[in-house]
């Protein structure tokens, strides 16, 4: 299994549990996690990526903490709908948190969600509406981008129903 379609990943979702959002860049790893009725993400932390290893043991500790396996990832499609150099890192992202399954115990059942404009989104609200500094910005904008994507694929799970 491992990578799924949204409905893939909502057939297969137990009762009552969360589903945890990621942003991924080059530099930072935004982290998100959904209420167990998965009506609400709310933002948790930002992993300062460094290492795979390192990343992946920074996110099983969370995904244990909130007890979830289930992942959605935001994938950068351009605006013209093709996918560039960020989708494919996002992809290969997925795929070696999968072929981890040493490390997590089994596969992490994984879906993408279209991110377009989630960061800039989140750094214009950031701007005009909260009035952050730059460096403050720079703190939480990846936490809620991640926010912003878990959001965007829990409505359209409930849309689902």
């Amino acid at each position: 299994m491992g990578l799924l379609s949204l409905e893939e990943l909502n057939a297969a979702l137990p009762p009552r549990a969360p589903l945890l959002g990621i942003d991924h860049g080059s530099k930072n790893i935004g982290i998100a996690v959904s209420d167990t009725a998965r009506m609400i993400a709310s933002p948790r932390e930002t992993i300062r990526s460094t290492k795979f290893t390192k990343d992946i043991e920074q996110l099983k500790r969370i995904m244990d903490d909130y007890k979830t396996g289930f992942i959605i990832i935001g994938l950068p499609v351009n605006m013209d709908g093709t996918e560039g150099p960020r989708c494919q890192s996002a992809r290969q992202f997925a795929r070696n948190l999968i072929a981890r399954t040493d490390f997590f115990g089994q596969e992490p059942q994984i879906a993408f969600w279209d991110e377009r404009l989630s960061s800039a989104a989140v750094e214009r609200m950031l701007i005009d509406e909260a009035d952050m500094t730059r460096k403050r910005r720079g703190e939480v904008v990846d936490k809620l981008a991640a926010a912003h994507i878990l959001q965007g694929a829990l409505d359209y799970l409930q849309n689902l129903k």
